[in-house]
């Protein structure tokens, strides 16, 4: 990491009234959680043993066919996930929320760290694992693990399908979250920051290029880059969980 762009960035945190951090998956990799392809070597073949690919199985199509088929899949990956907890990266995030005007994070992870980590102001656009709700009545609950769920969980008030609170592939966006993305990307930022993220979908890349087109500073954590990188002002190669104490860390200093 460059200490004078750590320095930098750290400086443009301190004086932000408004920060928007955009997280994806390398946030959470220094959590030890694995990538769909990555759990176990389970899906490094690219096919399932049902003969499709994990983008299908978890598919929304999938499991409104064979609800049973995608549950074991959601159910393989929770398992290997098992224990892992926020790291440094999610903390330090949680601390800049504490110690500045105002703080949001926008994440593409449906693990729920940053919530635990302490952040409020939490857009989660896929939702969270944790969460389950019924396809067919008004049931909502949260839970810490899958350990005990039948292997096709239904409601205990209308018996039907329950699913996680999750965007499966191929399905929209839940709106009450894309609003809400809207209504803050609208209003301004004082500084965007990507983290572990390749920004591959519109809607993640967007409150970047928002920013750029107002003349906002923008910021990447990421240690390979990314298409976004060309187009950022300051670039962190590094892992969420070093740079963002790091950043952290200066910051305290600065306000305190």
């Amino acid at each position: 990491m460059h200490s004078d762009t750590l320095s930098e960035v750290a400086r443009l945190l301190s004086q932000s009234s408004r920060v928007l951090f955009v997280t994806g998956a390398g946030i959470s990799a220094d959590s030890g959680l694995p990538t769909y392809r990555g759990v176990g070597g389970i899906y490094d073949s690219g096919i399932t043993e049902h003969g499709m690919t994990i983008e299908e199985a978890l598919s929304g199509d999938t499991f409104q066919r064979y609800p049973e088929l995608t549950w074991k899949h959601i159910m393989r990956i929770e398992a290997a996930c098992r224990g892992a907890r926020y790291n440094a990266a999610h903390e330090a995030i949680a601390n800049l929320e504490r110690h500045l005007p105002e703080v949001w994070v926008l994440t593409q992870n449906v693990d729920g760290f940053h919530h635990a980590a302490g952040s409020s102001k939490v857009i989660e656009i896929h939702g969270n694992i944790r969460h389950l709700t019924c396809t067919a009545c008004r049931y909502r609950t949260r839970i810490d693990g899958y350990e005990g769920l039948d292997a096709l969980p239904r409601c205990p008030h209308c018996e039907s399908v329950i699913r996680p609170q999750v965007v499966l592939f191929g399905e929209e966006l839940p709106m009450a979250a894309v609003l809400q993305m809207h209504a803050q990307i609208s209003q301004g930022f004082d500084l965007v920051v990507m983290v572990g993220t390749t920004a591959l979908f519109p809607y993640i890349a967007e409150p970047a290029l928002a920013a750029k087109q107002r003349g906002i500073p923008t910021v990447e954590i990421n240690p390979g880059g990314s298409e976004l990188t060309p187009l950022m002002d300051y670039a962190i190669t590094a892992r969420a969980a070093e740079a963002l104490p790091a950043l952290w860390e200066r910051v305290r200093e600065a306000v305190t």
